[in-house]
């Protein structure tokens, strides 16, 4: 049966492929596959008389930033909704792992309201949700333990998987602070490892390099929900150095890379949407 689906978002990844929009292109491109009608729309655009007469529909709420305020209020109040949660919209810092264990203070807690009233909060991770669950102290909140990549994206790291790796260690050369390349520049001149920065490349090209290599080193400034660089470094036969702040960590599959990882996403690609429609009740 064809269900009519609005997902929103800030931004699409025809227009930033970061990992949130990387993930949610893909559950709308399998959700099509699946037949049924998903309309994206940017969250800045939608009006009161769009909503109204969409009542009915399902609501997929990705990242939600440049949300109004009354649209936020319609929604919660007349519209089945879940949240796609990818980051951390229900702190005014969007950063968790500021505080002790990751619980804020109340007085930094915002869209409690929008968070309750879902049908669902769809985290990444078990401390995704773990973390989510802490702080705004709702019993709708779920794990998918993992992201969603597309068959091509997943048989071109089954490829990277056989090349042979250089003893070096791989870095991802970013411009944003909360990536925080410069500590795993100064963890690997400690430890004497020789190391590659990589950045700046097209997504394949990116892949291709950073997978060089025998190890990647990402100390990450803030929790990251997932991490999908690491998750795709562990798919194409990498170790990886890190902190207790990528989700991905948290999870059983995390200890498996290679084929049986990649298996193991592939897999995923069937499970997260039928839980995105099954807590939807559509």
């Amino acid at each position: 049966m064809t269900k009519n689906i609005i997902f929103v978002a800030d931004v699409f990844a025809d227009q930033i492929l970061g990992g949130g929009e990387l993930n949610n292109d893909e559950l709308i491109k399998i959700l099509r596959d699946k037949k049924h009608q998903v309309t994206e729309k940017k969250s800045y655009e939608i009006t009161l008389s769009f909503l109204k007469k969409r009542t009915s529909f399902g609501y997929i709420i990705s990242n939600f930033i440049l949300l109004p305020t009354e649209i936020k209020y319609f929604i919660q109040e007349n519209c089945n909704y879940i949240i796609y949660e990818h980051d951390h919209k229900y702190l005014s810092t969007r950063d968790p792992s500021m505080f002790e264990n990751y619980k804020a203070p109340s007085s930094y807690i915002i869209n409690h309201e929008f968070y309750k009233k879902a049908k669902a909060v769809i985290c990444q991770s078990k401390l995704h949700a773990e973390v989510v669950r802490k702080n705004i102290l709702t019993n709708n909140i779920i794990s998918v333990g993992g992201n969603l990549w597309s068959l091509g994206t997943l048989d071109f790291l089954a490829e990277l998987f056989k090349k042979e790796k250089k003893d070096k260690y791989s870095i991802w050369q970013s411009e944003n602070p909360i990536k925080n390349t410069e500590k795993a520049v100064m963890f690997c001149k400690y430890k004497k490892y020789e190391f590659e920065l990589v950045g700046g490349l097209p997504y394949r090209d990116f892949l291709a390099r950073i997978t060089d290599n025998q190890s990647f080193v990402f100390f990450p400034e803030t929790l990251e929900t997932l991490c999908r660089v690491a998750v795709e470094c562990r798919m194409a036969g990498m170790s990886v150095i890190t902190s207790d702040k990528i989700g991905a960590a948290s999870e059983d599959w995390f200890s498996l890379k290679g084929t049986h990882l990649i298996e193991k996403m592939k897999e995923k690609r069937e499970e997260i949407p039928s839980i995105v429609l099954s807590e939807l009740s559509l």
